[in-house]
This record gives C-alpha cells, sequence and structure tokens, in this order.
C-alpha cells in the first residue's frame, strides 16, 4: 500500500534498530533542526470543509514505489532505468498539471508528483508541495500519510508525528497512519502511546502484519518476551522479506541485510546509503526456508547481541550456506560473543580482565536462598544482576549487599539473569570512566569516553556536557588512543580484535591501576552515535567521521570484492 510506513519497504526490525542512545531521550525530536521548517513547527491551518478526498487515494502511487529489478549492464550507459523512468513520469505529471486547471480531480495527481519528488531525492521540493496541497484539502489522507512517511525519512519526526495525529483524526479507522504514528513513538521508548495505537488497529484488523510486529517490539522492550514472540509470529510470518526504496542513478549494488525481530541489531540507516545500496531486509527467524534467495552479491548480517538472538543468528547461518556471496560479520562469530562466552574466553588474554559472568533462574535469586546461591559461586557484593537482551543500562542494576538481592531480582523481567562480578573501574578522582573503541575491517578506531560519578556509565547520561575537564581528557583520548590508554590496554584490544574476528564491532572498557584492560562488553550491537551541532562536540566529530568512513570503505570493499568474484565466475563460464 502507497505510503505505509512498513510497506514502503521497512519492517520493524529495521526500524527498531534505530531506537539508540541518540533517540532515547524523550520528547520525540527532530534529527536535523533544517528539517523541521518552520510551517510544520506550527499546527497545520484551520479546516476550511474541503471535501475529503478520502483513503481511495492510498495506491495511486504503489507502481512508482515498487523496486524494479537490476537491468542488464548496457543500462550503465543510460542511467539507472528505473529512475529514467521515474523522472519521464514526472515530466509527464508536470505537463499534465500545467494543461489541467487547478480543481479537486488534479489532487491524485499532485500527491503522485510530491511522492515522485522525495522517491527522486529532491525531498525540500516535495515537502512545498506537500504543505501545498495540505493547504488546500487539510483531511486528505494520502496526503497526510504521504507527507508523514517524507518527514520520518527527512529526521523531521516530531512534525511526522503531527502530521500523521491529524490523519489519524479524521480517518480513524484506517490503519496505516496509526502504525506509522505508533512506530514513531515506539523508536522514543513512549510505549503506552504506541501500544494504545497498534492495539487499536488489531481490534479492527486481527490479522494486520505491522501492527503485530509492532506491538511484538513493544511487548519485548516492556519485557514480556512469550507476548513479543507471539505477535512475531504472526507479525513476521510472511512477512520476513521486504526491499528498502532505491535512489540512485545507476545500477545498485545489491545487498541482504539480516536482522532479528526481537532487536539486538546493528544500526545501519547511516552506513548502508540508498543511492548505491538495493537492500533487501530479512527477518531470519521467520524466514521460510524454502524461499529462494533475492539476488543479492554481499550479505550484512546485522544481527549482533548472541544473548538476544540465539534464533535469528542459527537461521542467518543457514541462509549464508545457501549462498556464496561474502558476508560481513558471519553469525557464527557472533554466536560466539555472548556475555558469559566473552567472560571465559577473553579473560584467558594477557592484560585483559573479565568480570566472572554466570546465569541463574531469576525465582532462585529472588527466593530465600538467592544469597547463599551467588555466594556458593564465588560472588561477594557489591554485585551486578542483568536482564540478557537489554542494552543503553536497562534492566541493569547495581546490588550492594545480600540483604537487598531479593528485591532486586525480583524486580527484573526474564526468567533468567546474569549475575556478574562488579569491577571497580574509578579513577583517583572517584569517578567512573568507560571507553568505547570499534573495530572495523581489522583496526581499532577510538569512538567516546564517558566520565561519571555513577557506576553505570553511558554517553548520554554521564558528566560529559557539563565538565570541560572531562571533554578535554576525551579529547586527549580520541587524539592519541594508545597514550591515553597505555600500551598494556592497546596490546590487550588487538587481541579481542584478533578473537572476536568481526567485521564490525565494539568494546566497551575501562583501565584498572596497573593498566589492564577492564572488559565490560565486547560485541557487534555497538552504536556509532553522531553528536548534535553543539559546538561543544566539535572535537568528537572528526573521529566520528573517520569510522563512518572505514564502515563505509570495508562494505564497498567487500561489495567490490563480490563484483569481482562474480565478472570471474562469468569470464569462466563464457570461457
Amino acid at each position: 500500500m502507497s505510503g505505509h510506513f512498513q510497506g514502503a519497504g521497512r519492517n520493524i526490525s529495521q526500524y527498531r534498530q534505530e531506537n539508540v542512545e541518540n533517540t532515547r531521550k524523550l520528547p520525540i525530536r527532530t534529527a536535523s533542526e533544517s528539517a523541521d521548517s518552520e510551517i510544520l513547527k506550527a499546527p497545520l491551518e484551520p479546516r476550511l470543509g474541503h471535501p475529503n478526498s478520502g483513503s481511495e487515494l492510498a495506491g495511486i502511487v504503489t507502481r512508482l514505489k515498487r523496486t524494479a529489478v537490476v537491468l542488464p549492464d548496457d543500462s550503465k550507459q543510460q542511467g539507472w532505468v528505473p529512475r529514467l523512468a521515474q523522472e519521464f513520469r514526472l515530466r509527464q505529471l508536470d505537463d499534465l498539471l500545467a494543461r489541467q486547471p487547478a480543481s479537486g480531480d488534479a489532487i491524485g495527481t499532485e500527491i503522485e508528483r510530491a511522492v515522485l519528488l522525495g522517491a527522486l531525492d529532491r525531498r525540500a521540493e516535495a515537502q512545498q508541495v506537500f504543505i501545498d496541497i495540505l493547504r488546500r484539502v487539510p483531511e486528505n489522507f494520502s496526503a497526510l500519510n504521504e507527507f508523514g512517511t517524507l518527514l520520518t525519512q527527512m529526521g523531521a519526526f516530531d512534525a511526522a508525528c503531527r502530521v500523521y495525529a491529524e490523519a489519524i483524526l479524521h480517518h480513524p479507522q484506517n490503519p496505516m497512519a496509526r502504525v506509522n504514528l505508533a512506530n514513531l513513538l515506539l523508536r522514543a521508548n513512549r510505549y503506552a502511546e504506541a501500544r494504545d495505537h497498534y492495539e487499536a488497529v488489531l481490534r479492527t484488523d486481527p490479522d494486520h502484519a505491522e501492527a503485530h510486529q509492532g506491538l511484538g517490539a513493544v511487548l519485548a522492550d516492556i519485557g514480556d518476551r512469550e507476548g513479543a514472540r507471539r505477535h512475531f509470529e504472526q507479525g513476521f510470518r510472511g512477512h520476513a522479506v521486504s526491499t528498502l526504496p532505491y535512489r540512485g542513478t545507476r545500477p545498485p549494488i545489491t545487498l541482504l541485510q539480516l536482522m532479528s525481530s526481537g532487536g539486538g541489531n546493528i544500526p545501519t540507516s547511516a552506513l548502508l546509503n540508498d543511492c548505491t545500496f538495493l537492500t533487501t531486509v530479512i527477518v531470519t527467524d521467520y524466514l521460510d526456508p524454502q524461499m529462494a534467495l533475492p539476488p543479492h552479491q554481499l550479505i550484512f548480517n546485522a544481527i549482533g547481541d548472541a544473548d538476544l538472538c540465539k534464533p535469528a543468528l542459527e537461521a542467518a547461518v543457514r541462509l549464508i550456506d545457501r549462498t556464496t556471496a561474502p558476508v560481513i560479520n558471519d553469525p557464527r562469530l557472533v554466536m560466539k560473543t555472548g556475555r558469559t562466552d566473552n567472560a571465559v574466553r577473553l579473560g584467558l588474554l594477557p592484560g585483559v580482565v573479565t568480570p566472572k559472568t554466570i546465569p541463574i533462574e531469576r525465582d532462585l535469586l529472588a527466593g530465600p536462598r538467592g544469597a547463599i546461591a551467588v555466594a556458593d559461586l564465588g560472588f561477594s557484593f557489591p554485585l551486578l544482576l542483568r536482564s540478557p537482551g537489554y542494552h543503553t543500562g536497562r534492566n541493569f542494576i547495581f546490588v550492594e549487599k545480600a540483604s537487598e538481592l531479593a528485591a532486586a531480582a525480583g524486580g527484573l523481567p526474564g526468567d533468567e539473569l546474569l549475575v556478574i562480578e562488579y569491577l571497580e573501574a574509578c579513577g583517583r578522582d572517584g569517578n567512573a570512566r568507560k571507553y568505547r573503541v570499534m573495530m572495523i575491517g581489522g583496526r581499532i578506531y577510538p569512538l567516546h569516553l564517558a566520565i561519571s560519578r555513577n557506576w553505570k556509565v553511558h554517553y548520554f547520561t554521564s558528566d560529559m556536557a557539563d565538565k570541560p575537564d572531562h571533554r578535554a581528557e576525551e579529547a586527549l583520548f580520541l587524539g592519541d588512543m594508545r597514550v591515553a590508554l597505555g600500551d598494556t590496554a592497546m596490546t590487550a584490544l588487538e587481541q579481542i580484535r584478533d578473537q572476536l574476528g568481526l567485521d564490525y564491532a565494539g568494546v566497551d572498557f575501562g583501565l584498572a591501576s596497573n593498566g589492564d584492560l577492564l572488559l565490560f562488553e565486547a560485541n557487534a550491537t555497538m552504536v556509532i552515535a553522531v553528536p548534535d551541532a553543539d559546538e561543544r562536540w566539535a572535537y568528537r566529530r572528526t573521529a566520528i567521521s573517520s569510522i563512518i568512513d572505514a564502515v563505509i570503505a570495508m562494505i564497498m570493499q567487500k561489495s567490490t570484492a563480490a563484483q569481482r568474484s562474480l565478472h570471474c565466475t562469468a569470464q569462466s563460464l563464457t570461457g
């Protein structure tokens, strides 16, 4: 269906991967202030009784949003043929509107033109066309829903929410705008509001796949994994494959992006340019194993959480065994990066200190013998408790003494909790420090240093914004990592990189007083969060840009190798 945020080529798994550190804070805000024009920051104009064109217009541009098949190489001489077709259709519409007097009959044509402008990456023009349409027909569902989709693509999330809400106001029984708004609310962790909209859709359409996907995501994030599984089953069966729009001018690199239904995926929106890659997303844990794989030159396994995503990773292994295409982040290697496994194997490396980490049934920990059970396993207090599969500090708590264990465990979700040895990572000033490096294509890059008075250090909740001396210390780390960390920690990082063997991974760690590396986490789920425009973060931008450039270069290198391999195969076959 045209304009549906899911039907336009995205499913909830792709969308949830963007629910990361830089989008956790409420309320929903625009990713770029420039994307949110002044007219969008005010309410839409009062409705003047214009006739409603109705939701029947919602399908008028479906054919223009379908992804075309890759054409033979001779198309390169003339450009990417599907784009040429879009440009030709745009000229047709311009001619038609020039000859057609302004009337209600022309609204469908104008909407189709606006959608085409967006598809051709002329988004500012498309935005203005939608605003003009809605001044004249402010209740038109197709215009509102398509405009909301465009604003979401532009990063103007707050404005998109208002537009979707307007569509719901006038068309409460149409599910598309409700699901689209709920997806944005989910992105901002506004779970209760998102849930209300998903459930409203399912009351009128119990088989609505995208609403089941979204409700499953809400339930998974609030700790109801069994409820989430039931909705994922209904939402992804038969809907495990979706193709993103391609906006390039030349034939694309065809890529399969492997993802898990329940989260734990690498955010890739800043890495996979839709003018270079034609991306087909596969939710592997619900893929029909009999289904032929879509055409592809390269596979990016974006499933990153070994503790949360075991079924999806196992399905990904079966999938890559069916193809000879190069794979970024082999799922067999990702499966080895669970917290318990890492604590054992990486703890054997010289200069690396890992916390003892053991999964224990929550009921035991919450019961009268919980403290005795952890003592028998060699733990002392304080210690940490964590529900597996959560990130950014959620469901991760400090337990200072044995008398607090039962209540702490009882308040966490999950049948099994990780009991983790507490590693003291405070410096002489009493502040806790957490370093993060990224490991991209075999190289190590400094990403950030977070300093906080709190033991649970995350960059977006740390003291960095308010402490110039902390930012100066981070700048030294970004400028010369080896000097900041010392030879022992650098050697340890190099050994961890070699043990992981991943194309894309990250490591969170602290430093012991003797220079050893205190390992907190090492896996593929690490987020590369781009700082906002505040001048305080200017010193961070070069390091972050270097990492993003390195990821893109690694992907392009893999895709070039894939194209070379295909060329050699073709030559051998033609002999």
